[in-house]
């Protein structure tokens, strides 16, 4: 019988190599367009999940909601959000990307991947295609954990 395939380490260092690579590129590009990380997260956020009011930033960021209204005026006075009402609050403001926003967003996105792109680049084809499956079954497995435990 065969040994069993160690996985948790090298997982383990791909995370930490990945996230560092990541993080570094997202606070890069945050200073090359003057927006703090946390007015970047919340445009990340309404990218991903879509349109939400101040208390749903103040809640996912976990901030008062005067701190979410300060980092939200700052990026509508930028330009990068709108404000549209509530149709199920005609008091409340839902909050989205404007199309410069959406740009934003896009660039800051293929300026985190780029590097992705380059190590992709010094594997052979074979490997590639290693790598390709293995990601999709990791992908795989982490969204059924997420669906599960999204459930609960």
């Amino acid at each position: 019988m065969s040994k069993p395939v160690q996985i948790i380490q090298p997982l383990r260092e791909w995370m930490d190599v990945f996230m560092h690579r990541s993080m570094r590129g997202w606070s890069q590009f945050a200073k090359v367009t003057g927006l703090s990380m946390p007015q970047l997260s919340i445009l990340m956020q309404l990218h991903h999940k879509g349109p939400c009011g101040i208390s749903e930033i103040s809640e996912r960021f976990d901030v008062t909601a005067a701190a979410a209204s300060q980092l939200v005026e700052k990026l509508f006075q930028a330009g990068y959000l709108e404000r549209t009402e509530d149709p199920t609050d005609r008091r409340a403001r839902l909050l989205t990307l404007s199309a410069s926003g959406g740009e934003l967003v896009n660039r800051g996105a293929e300026e985190r991947y780029r590097w992705m792109d380059d190590i992709a680049a010094t594997l052979s084809a074979e490997d590639q295609k290693k790598v390709s499956d293995a990601l999709i079954l990791l992908t795989t497995a982490a969204r059924k954990m997420e669906n599960k435990n999204s459930i609960r």
